[in-house]
Protein backbone atom coordinates (compact mmCIF):
# COMPACT_ATOMS: atom_id res chain seq x y z
CA UNK A 1 0.00 0.00 0.00
CA UNK A 2 1.73 3.91 -0.89
CA UNK A 3 1.11 6.24 2.02
CA UNK A 4 0.25 9.05 0.14
CA UNK A 5 0.82 11.54 3.06
CA UNK A 6 4.22 10.19 3.40
CA UNK A 7 5.10 10.04 0.00
CA UNK A 8 3.62 13.64 -0.72
CA UNK A 9 6.14 15.05 2.71
CA UNK A 10 9.07 13.49 1.08
CA UNK A 11 8.04 14.68 -2.21
CA UNK A 12 7.77 18.20 -0.87
CA UNK A 13 11.06 17.57 1.12
CA UNK A 14 13.06 16.92 -2.04
CA UNK A 15 11.45 19.11 -4.49
CA UNK A 16 12.79 22.22 -2.42
CA UNK A 17 16.81 20.72 -1.61
CA UNK A 18 16.43 20.07 -5.56
CA UNK A 19 15.15 23.81 -6.29
CA UNK A 20 18.54 24.95 -4.37
CA UNK A 21 20.64 22.91 -5.94
CA UNK A 22 18.85 23.73 -9.35
CA UNK A 23 19.09 27.20 -8.80
CA UNK A 24 22.94 27.18 -8.38
CA UNK A 25 23.98 24.26 -10.49
CA UNK A 26 24.02 25.97 -14.28
CA UNK A 27 25.57 29.13 -12.68
CA UNK A 28 28.98 26.93 -11.67
CA UNK A 29 30.85 27.16 -14.68
CA UNK A 30 29.92 30.74 -15.43
CA UNK A 31 30.61 32.11 -11.52
CA UNK A 32 34.07 29.91 -11.98
CA UNK A 33 35.03 31.31 -15.40
CA UNK A 34 34.27 34.77 -13.82
CA UNK A 35 37.72 34.45 -11.65
CA UNK A 36 39.34 33.09 -15.07
CA UNK A 37 39.06 29.66 -15.10
CA UNK A 38 39.49 27.18 -17.90
CA UNK A 39 37.21 24.55 -18.66
CA UNK A 40 39.67 22.08 -17.64
CA UNK A 41 39.17 24.33 -13.87
CA UNK A 42 35.55 24.22 -14.55
CA UNK A 43 35.50 20.71 -14.52
CA UNK A 44 37.53 19.57 -11.92
CA UNK A 45 35.31 22.29 -9.81
CA UNK A 46 32.25 20.30 -10.80
CA UNK A 47 33.82 17.11 -9.98
CA UNK A 48 35.06 18.64 -6.22
CA UNK A 49 31.31 18.09 -5.57
CA UNK A 50 30.93 14.72 -6.55
CA UNK A 51 34.52 13.74 -5.20
CA UNK A 52 32.97 14.65 -1.78
CA UNK A 53 29.37 13.30 -2.18
CA UNK A 54 31.70 9.94 -3.08
CA UNK A 55 32.70 9.42 0.88
CA UNK A 56 29.49 11.21 2.56
CA UNK A 57 26.75 9.30 0.67
CA UNK A 58 27.72 5.75 1.65
CA UNK A 59 27.95 6.60 4.87
CA UNK A 60 25.22 8.71 5.27
CA UNK A 61 23.23 5.86 3.46
CA UNK A 62 24.61 3.36 6.42
CA UNK A 63 23.97 5.58 9.11
CA UNK A 64 20.21 6.14 8.16
CA UNK A 65 20.01 2.35 8.68
CA UNK A 66 21.11 2.84 12.07
CA UNK A 67 19.81 6.01 12.95
CA UNK A 68 16.65 6.68 10.94
CA UNK A 69 16.13 8.52 7.85
CA UNK A 70 15.40 11.76 9.69
CA UNK A 71 18.14 12.91 11.63
CA UNK A 72 20.51 12.50 8.41
CA UNK A 73 17.91 14.46 6.30
CA UNK A 74 18.94 17.20 9.17
CA UNK A 75 22.34 16.93 9.05
CA UNK A 76 22.63 16.33 5.09
CA UNK A 77 20.49 19.90 4.71
CA UNK A 78 22.79 21.59 8.12
CA UNK A 79 25.57 20.90 5.15
CA UNK A 80 23.72 22.27 2.04
CA UNK A 81 23.31 25.71 3.78
CA UNK A 82 26.73 25.98 4.91
CA UNK A 83 27.86 25.21 1.42
CA UNK A 84 25.48 27.85 -0.30
CA UNK A 85 26.77 30.17 2.45
CA UNK A 86 30.54 29.92 1.67
CA UNK A 87 29.41 29.48 -2.03
CA UNK A 88 27.57 33.17 -1.75
CA UNK A 89 31.01 34.80 0.26
CA UNK A 90 33.28 33.22 -2.44
CA UNK A 91 35.65 35.30 -3.59
CA UNK A 92 38.08 33.31 -5.11
CA UNK A 93 38.70 30.08 -6.78
CA UNK A 94 39.61 28.18 -3.66
CA UNK A 95 36.40 29.19 -1.76
CA UNK A 96 34.60 28.09 -4.67
CA UNK A 97 36.21 24.48 -4.38
CA UNK A 98 35.76 24.83 -0.48
CA UNK A 99 32.19 25.21 -0.76
CA UNK A 100 31.72 22.33 -3.18
CA UNK A 101 33.45 20.16 -1.11
CA UNK A 102 31.29 20.74 2.07
CA UNK A 103 27.92 20.84 0.57
CA UNK A 104 28.87 17.38 -1.17
CA UNK A 105 30.24 15.92 2.02
CA UNK A 106 26.74 16.00 3.55
CA UNK A 107 24.86 16.08 -0.03
CA UNK A 108 23.82 12.42 0.49
CA UNK A 109 20.04 13.04 0.97
CA UNK A 110 19.02 11.57 -2.41
CA UNK A 111 19.84 8.18 -1.51
CA UNK A 112 18.53 8.41 1.93
CA UNK A 113 15.40 10.29 0.51
CA UNK A 114 14.82 7.09 -1.87
CA UNK A 115 15.51 4.55 0.99
CA UNK A 116 12.80 6.76 2.83
CA UNK A 117 10.41 5.77 0.04
CA UNK A 118 11.36 1.93 0.18
CA UNK A 119 10.57 1.93 3.97
CA UNK A 120 6.91 2.95 3.36
CA UNK A 121 6.08 1.50 -0.17
CA UNK A 122 6.04 -2.35 -1.15
CA UNK A 123 8.28 -3.92 -4.32
CA UNK A 124 4.66 -3.89 -6.27
CA UNK A 125 4.37 -0.12 -5.79
CA UNK A 126 8.02 1.00 -5.34
CA UNK A 127 9.22 1.85 -8.95
CA UNK A 128 6.20 4.52 -8.97
CA UNK A 129 7.37 5.97 -5.52
CA UNK A 130 10.73 6.40 -6.44
CA UNK A 131 9.38 8.12 -9.19
CA UNK A 132 7.94 10.91 -7.13
CA UNK A 133 11.42 11.34 -6.34
CA UNK A 134 12.86 11.89 -9.72
CA UNK A 135 9.78 13.94 -10.28
CA UNK A 136 10.49 15.97 -7.59
CA UNK A 137 14.08 16.23 -9.17
CA UNK A 138 12.46 17.45 -12.44
CA UNK A 139 10.56 19.83 -10.87
CA UNK A 140 13.38 21.31 -8.90
CA UNK A 141 15.28 21.74 -12.77
CA UNK A 142 12.36 23.40 -14.00
CA UNK A 143 12.34 26.41 -11.72
CA UNK A 144 15.43 26.21 -10.24
CA UNK A 145 17.61 27.19 -13.40
CA UNK A 146 15.13 29.42 -14.21
CA UNK A 147 15.15 31.25 -11.03
CA UNK A 148 18.97 31.20 -10.65
CA UNK A 149 19.64 32.51 -14.25
CA UNK A 150 17.27 35.43 -13.21
CA UNK A 151 18.85 36.24 -10.01
CA UNK A 152 22.29 36.09 -11.62
CA UNK A 153 21.86 38.97 -13.34
CA UNK A 154 22.00 41.09 -10.41
CA UNK A 155 25.99 38.64 -9.41
CA UNK A 156 26.54 34.95 -9.01
CA UNK A 157 26.35 35.71 -5.19
CA UNK A 158 22.67 36.25 -4.96
CA UNK A 159 21.29 33.04 -6.05
CA UNK A 160 23.84 31.11 -3.89
CA UNK A 161 22.26 32.88 -0.92
CA UNK A 162 18.71 32.65 -2.19
CA UNK A 163 19.69 28.70 -2.45
CA UNK A 164 20.65 29.03 1.95
CA UNK A 165 17.46 30.37 2.54
CA UNK A 166 15.51 27.42 0.58
CA UNK A 167 17.87 24.84 2.29
CA UNK A 168 17.16 26.39 5.78
CA UNK A 169 13.26 26.42 5.11
CA UNK A 170 13.63 22.71 3.94
CA UNK A 171 15.67 22.08 7.39
CA UNK A 172 12.93 23.48 9.28
CA UNK A 173 10.00 21.60 7.38
CA UNK A 174 12.54 18.28 7.87
CA UNK A 175 12.38 18.83 11.65
CA UNK A 176 8.60 20.15 12.13
CA UNK A 177 6.84 17.57 10.01
CA UNK A 178 8.54 14.33 8.53
CA UNK A 179 7.93 11.62 10.25
CA UNK A 180 10.57 9.10 11.10
CA UNK A 181 10.23 5.95 8.89
CA UNK A 182 12.74 3.26 10.05
CA UNK A 183 10.58 1.69 12.24
CA UNK A 184 12.15 0.26 16.16
CA UNK A 185 11.31 -2.87 14.75
CA UNK A 186 13.61 -2.59 11.91
CA UNK A 187 16.45 -0.97 13.48
CA UNK A 188 17.00 -3.72 15.91
CA UNK A 189 16.62 -5.93 12.89
CA UNK A 190 19.51 -4.04 11.30
CA UNK A 191 21.49 -3.75 14.46
CA UNK A 192 21.85 -7.43 14.54
CA UNK A 193 22.92 -7.72 11.54
CA UNK A 194 26.41 -5.91 12.53
CA UNK A 195 26.91 -4.00 9.17
CA UNK A 196 30.40 -2.78 8.71
CA UNK A 197 31.25 0.75 7.42
CA UNK A 198 31.53 1.35 3.76
CA UNK A 199 34.91 -0.02 2.81
CA UNK A 200 36.13 -0.62 -0.39
CA UNK A 201 36.10 -4.57 0.35
CA UNK A 202 32.46 -3.93 1.47
CA UNK A 203 32.00 -2.57 -2.06
CA UNK A 204 33.98 -5.06 -4.11
CA UNK A 205 31.62 -7.76 -2.20
CA UNK A 206 28.37 -6.22 -3.30
CA UNK A 207 29.42 -5.44 -6.85
CA UNK A 208 30.89 -9.24 -6.78
CA UNK A 209 26.74 -10.36 -6.50
CA UNK A 210 25.23 -11.69 -9.32
CA UNK A 211 21.69 -9.84 -8.98
CA UNK A 212 22.71 -6.08 -7.39
CA UNK A 213 26.24 -6.23 -8.54
CA UNK A 214 25.44 -5.98 -12.41
CA UNK A 215 22.70 -3.67 -11.33
CA UNK A 216 25.38 -1.58 -9.84
CA UNK A 217 27.37 -1.61 -12.39
CA UNK A 218 25.28 -0.37 -15.11
CA UNK A 219 24.50 2.61 -13.05
CA UNK A 220 27.96 3.22 -12.99
CA UNK A 221 28.84 3.30 -16.67
CA UNK A 222 25.18 4.58 -17.48
CA UNK A 223 25.88 7.65 -14.90
CA UNK A 224 29.30 8.06 -16.15
CA UNK A 225 27.41 8.75 -19.75
CA UNK A 226 24.44 10.70 -18.67
CA UNK A 227 26.93 12.90 -15.93
CA UNK A 228 29.60 13.82 -18.71
CA UNK A 229 26.63 15.13 -20.75
CA UNK A 230 24.84 16.97 -17.48
CA UNK A 231 27.98 18.59 -15.84
CA UNK A 232 29.59 19.57 -18.91
CA UNK A 233 26.13 21.04 -20.67
CA UNK A 234 26.57 24.33 -19.36
CA UNK A 235 30.31 24.75 -21.16
CA UNK A 236 29.28 23.08 -24.39
CA UNK A 237 26.36 25.36 -24.97
CA UNK A 238 28.39 28.44 -24.36
CA UNK A 239 31.37 27.44 -26.27
CA UNK A 240 28.75 25.80 -28.96
CA UNK A 241 26.13 28.20 -29.07
CA UNK A 242 27.62 31.37 -27.39
CA UNK A 243 24.61 31.03 -24.64
CA UNK A 244 24.28 32.83 -21.47
CA UNK A 245 23.11 31.68 -18.13
CA UNK A 246 20.10 32.76 -18.21
CA UNK A 247 19.34 30.64 -21.83
CA UNK A 248 21.16 27.38 -20.22
CA UNK A 249 18.86 27.73 -17.09
CA UNK A 250 15.43 28.12 -19.61
CA UNK A 251 17.40 25.11 -21.77
CA UNK A 252 17.61 22.82 -18.18
CA UNK A 253 14.08 24.10 -17.09
CA UNK A 254 12.55 22.17 -20.42
CA UNK A 255 14.83 19.18 -19.68
CA UNK A 256 13.10 19.50 -15.92
CA UNK A 257 9.57 19.43 -17.28
CA UNK A 258 10.50 16.61 -19.69
CA UNK A 259 11.59 14.38 -16.55
CA UNK A 260 8.68 15.28 -14.31
CA UNK A 261 6.48 13.85 -17.26
CA UNK A 262 8.31 10.99 -17.39
CA UNK A 263 8.98 10.40 -14.11
CA UNK A 264 5.62 11.65 -12.40
CA UNK A 265 3.18 9.88 -15.13
CA UNK A 266 4.62 7.69 -17.51
CA UNK A 267 6.41 5.86 -15.50
CA UNK A 268 3.90 3.91 -13.26
CA UNK A 269 2.12 2.69 -16.78
CA UNK A 270 5.56 1.64 -18.18
CA UNK A 271 6.30 -0.69 -15.35
CA UNK A 272 3.00 -2.11 -15.32
CA UNK A 273 3.49 -3.10 -19.08
CA UNK A 274 7.02 -3.98 -19.20
CA UNK A 275 9.81 -5.61 -17.17
CA UNK A 276 12.23 -3.51 -15.01
CA UNK A 277 15.34 -5.28 -17.61
CA UNK A 278 13.62 -4.62 -20.31
CA UNK A 279 13.00 -0.80 -19.70
CA UNK A 280 16.67 -0.24 -18.52
CA UNK A 281 17.66 -2.10 -21.55
CA UNK A 282 15.23 0.32 -24.06
CA UNK A 283 16.40 3.48 -21.90
CA UNK A 284 20.45 2.83 -22.30
CA UNK A 285 20.24 2.15 -26.04
CA UNK A 286 17.71 5.46 -26.51
CA UNK A 287 20.30 7.65 -24.58
CA UNK A 288 23.56 6.03 -26.82
CA UNK A 289 21.68 7.31 -29.91
CA UNK A 290 20.14 10.70 -28.19
CA UNK A 291 23.67 11.82 -27.02
CA UNK A 292 25.08 11.19 -30.27
CA UNK A 293 22.35 13.36 -31.70
CA UNK A 294 23.57 16.06 -28.91
CA UNK A 295 27.34 15.51 -30.22
CA UNK A 296 26.42 17.17 -33.61
CA UNK A 297 23.28 19.04 -32.88
CA UNK A 298 23.88 21.91 -35.72
CA UNK A 299 21.14 24.42 -33.98
CA UNK A 300 19.36 25.13 -30.46
CA UNK A 301 16.69 23.88 -32.49
CA UNK A 302 17.87 20.96 -33.09
CA UNK A 303 19.08 20.71 -29.51
CA UNK A 304 16.30 21.08 -28.35
CA UNK A 305 14.88 18.37 -30.15
CA UNK A 306 17.54 15.87 -29.15
CA UNK A 307 16.84 17.09 -25.27
CA UNK A 308 13.50 15.37 -25.27
CA UNK A 309 14.92 11.83 -26.18
CA UNK A 310 17.21 12.44 -23.77
CA UNK A 311 15.36 13.68 -20.57
CA UNK A 312 12.81 10.40 -21.11
CA UNK A 313 15.73 7.47 -21.11
CA UNK A 314 17.39 9.17 -18.11
CA UNK A 315 13.95 9.82 -16.23
CA UNK A 316 13.17 6.00 -17.19
CA UNK A 317 16.80 4.03 -16.23
CA UNK A 318 17.36 6.41 -12.71
CA UNK A 319 14.13 5.37 -11.67
CA UNK A 320 13.31 1.60 -12.58
CA UNK A 321 17.67 0.76 -11.83
CA UNK A 322 16.59 2.21 -8.04
CA UNK A 323 14.03 0.24 -8.02
CA UNK A 324 15.59 -2.68 -9.00
CA UNK A 325 18.83 -2.68 -6.77
CA UNK A 326 16.20 -1.94 -3.83
CA UNK A 327 14.69 -5.36 -5.14
CA UNK A 328 17.70 -7.43 -5.26
CA UNK A 329 18.69 -7.19 -1.30
CA UNK A 330 17.58 -8.06 1.93
CA UNK A 331 15.23 -4.87 3.40
CA UNK A 332 18.18 -4.37 6.69
CA UNK A 333 20.91 -3.64 3.69
CA UNK A 334 18.25 -1.15 1.36
CA UNK A 335 20.05 2.22 2.76
CA UNK A 336 23.30 0.71 2.81
CA UNK A 337 22.80 -0.46 -0.59
CA UNK A 338 21.25 3.02 -2.16
CA UNK A 339 23.73 4.65 -0.22
CA UNK A 340 26.45 2.63 -2.76
CA UNK A 341 25.07 2.91 -5.60
CA UNK A 342 24.86 6.75 -4.60
CA UNK A 343 28.50 6.76 -3.99
CA UNK A 344 28.89 5.06 -7.82
CA UNK A 345 27.30 7.99 -9.35
CA UNK A 346 28.74 10.11 -7.67
CA UNK A 347 32.36 8.49 -8.55
CA UNK A 348 30.80 9.20 -12.39
CA UNK A 349 30.42 12.92 -11.76
CA UNK A 350 34.18 12.68 -10.25
CA UNK A 351 35.38 11.73 -13.38
CA UNK A 352 32.70 13.33 -15.97
CA UNK A 353 33.21 16.73 -15.65
CA UNK A 354 37.01 16.90 -15.59
CA UNK A 355 37.33 14.06 -18.57
CA UNK A 356 34.39 15.91 -20.37
CA UNK A 357 36.24 19.53 -19.44
CA UNK A 358 39.51 18.22 -21.39
CA UNK A 359 37.72 16.20 -24.06
CA UNK A 360 35.92 19.75 -24.78
CA UNK A 361 38.87 21.95 -24.47
CA UNK A 362 41.00 19.62 -26.65
CA UNK A 363 38.73 18.00 -29.06
CA UNK A 364 36.26 20.15 -29.44
CA UNK A 365 32.35 20.07 -28.32
CA UNK A 366 31.24 16.69 -29.87
CA UNK A 367 33.69 15.29 -27.99
CA UNK A 368 31.96 14.56 -24.90
CA UNK A 369 29.08 13.35 -27.03
CA UNK A 370 30.30 10.89 -28.59
CA UNK A 371 32.57 9.44 -26.04
CA UNK A 372 29.46 9.23 -23.77
CA UNK A 373 27.36 7.32 -26.86
CA UNK A 374 30.52 4.96 -27.36
CA UNK A 375 30.28 3.68 -23.18
CA UNK A 376 26.48 3.25 -24.02
CA UNK A 377 26.48 1.24 -26.91
CA UNK A 378 28.99 -1.26 -24.92
CA UNK A 379 26.65 -0.99 -22.28
CA UNK A 380 23.82 -1.91 -24.29
CA UNK A 381 24.83 -5.54 -25.21
CA UNK A 382 26.60 -5.72 -21.21
CA UNK A 383 22.76 -4.71 -19.82
CA UNK A 384 21.29 -7.65 -22.84
CA UNK A 385 23.96 -10.39 -21.71
CA UNK A 386 23.42 -9.83 -18.05
CA UNK A 387 20.65 -8.26 -16.84
CA UNK A 388 17.96 -8.65 -19.80
CA UNK A 389 17.92 -12.41 -20.39
CA UNK A 390 17.75 -12.15 -16.27
CA UNK A 391 14.15 -10.78 -16.16
CA UNK A 392 13.23 -12.39 -13.11
CA UNK A 393 15.08 -10.17 -10.00
CA UNK A 394 15.70 -12.04 -7.21
CA UNK A 395 17.52 -10.77 -3.89
CA UNK A 396 21.52 -11.37 -3.60
CA UNK A 397 22.70 -12.48 -0.01
CA UNK A 398 26.02 -11.15 1.07
CA UNK A 399 29.12 -13.32 -0.24
CA UNK A 400 30.46 -15.17 2.99
CA UNK A 401 33.82 -14.43 3.86
CA UNK A 402 36.45 -16.62 2.80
Amino acid sequence: MLNKKLLASIFLIVFIDLLGFGLILPLIPFFASSFGASPTIVGFLVASYAAAQLIGAPLLGRLSDRYGRRPILLVSIAGTIVGFIILGLANSLALLFLARIIDGLTGGNISVAQAYISDVTDEKNRARGLGLIGAAFGLGFILGPVLGGLLSQYGFALPAFVAAGIATINCIMVAFWLPESLTEERRKEISQTSKPPFTIPALIEVLSRPVVGRLLQTRFFFGLAFSTFQTIFALYALYRFNQNSQNVGFILAYVGMLAVLVQGLAIGKLTARFTEPQLILASTILMAISLLGWAFAPTILALIIILAPIALAGGILNTVINSSVSKSVSTVEIGGILGISAALESLTRVIAPALGGILLERFGTSAPGVFSAAILFWLSTFIWRHIYKNSNLKVDLPIPAG
